[in-house]
């Protein structure tokens, strides 16, 4: 089993962004210390709900800032970047990295976001597919050219190659974030990990890991690719003493980031959009992932990884809102949780 932390860089009420990128870093920084095996970094644009518009650059700073471990975008927004320039970014990190870097994408939200990057709407609803293999494609061959409905360019070799570094991998790793059955359809079908939400249940990413396995045996995947396919799951994560005490901390901190955050997202289009209650929400994190004592956490997470098959964590661990407490969250982590894990 592999744990991970997953760093938003939230904005929580009163805070300014610096305040809330310093703590993205630092975070990552305590995680190596800590022992832990990786770090997913968040994307959003225009929101308090998440700082960091890029998390390829991040995750860039991050690699140089770090010797052991593992860092990966959770995720990318494809449809509002060019698949081969993340591409090359993507292969850039992976060759001076000695292939630390994995490349998590996803479809993102129909928010203004694209608009302003001038993908538009069809890239969100249409486009993934086609923007998902092409930066496949980049990452594997030595040359590529493109004929479909958004992309069309003559053949060019691909510079740098992912394939020419010095590691054991072809290239990086490429995770998708999955959140319906036709998503799961389609990075099965690649053979490609998934990315589950921290607001899914174990049931239902088990559901989906089975159903991830079916389509990828329909589609002639290799047996020991299925079988190894290292999933990722996102949860939340904070140590106490005492559950309440742990419970507590994040009800009193997370509400007021998760209204300000969800509130600012904006559609593209004007389309209505939900709004989960930000106490609700917080309170079924708490219920579904390792929020207490040292020894529930090793409990929850073996139990998640037995029911569901998923092997890797991406564990957000700055619900606190506080960068001290987030340091002595990770550091308790690695002390008193993963050891017992391993």
């Amino acid at each position: 089993m592999r744990v991970g932390s997953f760093v938003l860089a939230a904005q929580f009420p009163g805070q300014g962004h610096g305040e809330a990128l310093h703590r993205a870093v630092r975070s990552a920084e305590v995680a190596e210390e800590a022992g832990l095996d990786s770090v997913w970094l968040a994307e959003h644009h225009f929101v308090p709900y998440g700082t960091c518009p890029s998390a390829i650059t991040l995750a860039a700073l991050l690699l140089g800032r770090t010797r052991r471990l593992r860092v990966g975008t959770a995720v990318s927004v494809l449809p509002t970047a060019h698949p081969v320039a993340l591409g090359e970014q993507a292969a850039l990190l992976h060759m001076t990295s000695g292939g630390r870097f994995s490349l998590g994408v996803g479809r993102g939200g129909p928010w203004v976001d694209l608009e302003v990057f001038g993908a538009g709407l069809e890239a969100y609803e249409k486009g993934f597919p086609e923007s998902l293999d092409l930066l496949v494609r980049w990452l594997r061959e030595p040359s590529v050219a493109a004929d479909g409905e958004r992309f069309r360019f003559r053949e060019v070799p691909v510079v740098p190659r992912p394939s020419e570094a010095l590691t054991d991998a072809a290239g990086p790793e490429v995770v998708v974030a999955c959140t319906s059955p036709a998503s799961v359809r389609l990075a099965a079908e690649r053979g490609l990990p998934m990315l589950l939400g921290m607001h899914v249940g174990d049931e239902e990413k088990a559901e989906m890991v089975a159903l991830w396995r079916r389509h990828a045996r329909a589609a002639g995947r290799p047996a020991d690719e299925i079988r190894d396919a290292g999933h990722v799951s996102a949860g939340v994560c904070q140590i106490a003493d005492r559950r309440t005490d742990a419970v507590e901390t994040l009800v009193k901190a997370m509400p007021g980031w998760l209204k300000q955050g969800l509130d600012a997202h904006v559609t593209v289009d004007g389309r209505a959009r939900g709004m989960r209650d930000p106490v609700a929400y917080t309170e079924l994190l708490c219920g579904l992932h390792p929020v207490g004592t040292p020894r529930l956490c090793v409990d929850r997470l073996a139990a998640t990884s037995e029911r569901t098959g998923v092997s890797r964590f991406a564990l957000l661990v700055e619900g606190s809102g506080d960068l001290a407490a987030t340091e002595e969250n990770l550091r308790r982590l690695g002390a008193e949780v993963l050891p017992h894990l391993r």
